[in-house]
């Protein structure tokens, strides 16, 4: 590996170990521990070279970009946060590159409320700030990075982390503004920018979002002599949180095509099981599939796939996807694409390996099916709140447990809240908002979020489980070790609740003639 890789984009940001403006060509005597990861490196650095290297260089010529189809949303989600903080500086950074392991970096993905506010997606911000600057009725928007070297620097040939010739040419300031309609301003400037007025004028930045960009915020606080606790912080974050509650066009756009693109993943996982039977783990085969599928369609995947066969489904988190796939089992997968724009599909199915669901398998699969009907209709009643829709699943898991003889009380008494019982076999939630992030909107007020009646462009999952251990003695034998979850991505319409995932196959006659289907073709 030569060094480490990552798409190119918009503003690769600051050269490795500086921030706004200072030279990478300082140097010390002694060198530094950070700086001896260049000592495997044969780097060129004689002066002929460096006068050579920026030499015969074909002109680029100018071409800028068409206006982003995200760019007159994000427009209006940037003045509708701009009203909630009038006359306020808002500082909303993209983030860093987070190192992987010794010199090479996690891909980069941008802090959801930059992507939201910006319409940029995909790896292309690390070190951005945007920042809404107050005006005398409104903010404007200004958009910080640092934009392409020239071909005579040193950052073009040496930076393993931002240079041109290491991750690609980084985009022009005018190419950025052309694609976002957002002024633009070299990164080196924005010390100057976040300090103009300081003590007249209230700066808020979202918290931990950037660590420098954050210390420099305090550090402007500090000089100008005012004090801001962090609730001036977190209130920012708590807006920017609940602004994504309700879609817009484009947002449920972006869904539709998560959705579509993580049906196709499902597909190729079940084209992988003769594979994953075969291979000693065949949990990652599973895994696999589905990752390249959402790295052809999308960005990547938008949390990290759960595939478990057997009892690991009865982790809810299960993640290692380290185990056999044996036949005769159920394999619980949860996966979802992110697409290029950042928003994510959240979907679960349970297969059955043999691509027939055993009787007990069947009684079990049913019962969780019948939890995710009765949600998603009491989604559709009228004034239904978030929280109804959990209440209305658990009705039925309560029920069914009752007449497998699994609760020590009645159905009824289990429901109360001082009761229960069922929820031994189904410990999380069945509802959360689902949009940029897996868990979006986790900043918003309890009031607007659990407490909220469901309106229209609101995106949630559904996804009731029952979790039975292989060592769980209260469960009957014949449903020891099997674990099933059902998960659909529900959006709510002027119509009422409609299932964005339908077509990805969920009955049992459904899920056997899929896979039937795709493992014989």
């Amino acid at each position: 590996m030569m060094g480490p890789a990552h798409g190119h984009g918009v503003g690769r940001g600051v050269v490795a170990g500086t921030r706004y403006g200072r030279s990478m060509t300082e140097r010390t005597d002694d060198q530094e521990l950070t700086d001896r990861v260049n000592n495997r490196s044969h780097r060129p650095s004689s002066a002929a070279f460096r006068e050579f290297i920026a030499t015969e260089w074909e002109a680029r010529t100018p071409v800028l970009p068409d206006r982003s189809p995200a760019a007159p949303f994000a427009d209006e989600r940037r003045r509708r946060i701009g009203e909630r903080f009038p006359g306020d500086r808002l500082v909303v950074p993209a983030g860093q590159l987070v190192t992987r392991s010794n010199d090479t970096d996690h891909r980069f993905r941008p802090h959801s409320a930059f992507a939201h506010l910006t319409g940029l997606g995909m790896d292309q911000e690390p070190d951005a700030v945007l920042v809404l600057e107050p005006t005398d009725d409104a903010h404007e928007s200004v958009l910080y990075f640092r934009p392409a070297a020239g071909r005579d620097t040193e950052e073009f040939y040496a930076d393993s982390r931002y240079g041109e010739l290491w991750v690609g040419v980084r985009p022009t300031l005018e190419e950025v503004e052309a694609l976002t309609g957002i002024r633009c301003a070299h990164i080196d400037t924005l010390a100057d920018a976040v300090a103009k007025d300081a003590g007249q004028v209230q700066i808020r930045v979202v918290p931990q979002a950037d660590s420098a960009v954050s210390a420099l915020v305090q550090k402007v606080r500090t000089e100008a002599g005012t004090v801001a606790d962090s609730a001036v912080d977190e209130a920012l974050a708590e807006a920017l949180s609940e602004m994504r509650l309700i879609k817009d066009a484009f947002e449920i756009e972006q869904m539709r095509e998560a959705v579509a693109a993580t049906a196709e993943g499902f597909e190729e996982i079940i084209r992988s099981f003769p594979r994953a039977i075969r291979h000693r783990r065949g949990e990652r085969v599973l895994e696999g599939a589905f990752q390249a599928k959402a790295r052809e369609e999308g960005n990547g995947v938008g949390y990290e796939t759960i595939a478990a066969a057997g009892d690991h489904a009865n982790t809810l988190h299960w993640i290692a996807n380290d185990g056999v796939v044996l036949p005769g089992e159920l394999v619980l997968i949860d996966a979802g694409v992110e697409v290029d724009s950042l928003y994510t599909a959240d979907i679960t199915r349970t297969l059955p390996v043999d691509g027939v669901f055993s009787e007990p398998q069947r009684e079990v699969y049913q019962a969780v099916l019948d939890a995710c009907e009765a949600a998603l209709a009491r989604a559709g009643e009228r004034g239904a709140r978030f929280r109804d829709v959990h209440a209305a699943a658990m009705e039925v898991i309560a029920d069914r447990l009752e007449g497998w003889g699994m609760l020590p009380v009645t159905a009824a008494e289990s429901l109360d809240p001082e009761g229960q019982y069922h929820r031994r076999w189904m410990v999380h939630g069945t509802s959360h908002h689902l949009g940029i992030d897996v868990h979006d909107c986790a900043q918003a007020k309890r009031e607007l979020y659990l407490d909220a009646e469901l309106e229209p462009g609101m995106i949630f999952t559904i996804e009731p489980g029952l979790y039975f251990r292989a060592d769980d003695l209260a469960v009957p034998e014949r449903f020891r070790g099997i674990g099933v979850r059902i998960e659909d991505d529900i959006l709510i319409t002027g119509e009422g609740p409609v299932r964005l995932s339908e077509d990805i196959p969920r009955t049992v006659a459904d899920v056997e003639a899929w896979m039937a289907r795709l493992l014989t073709s």
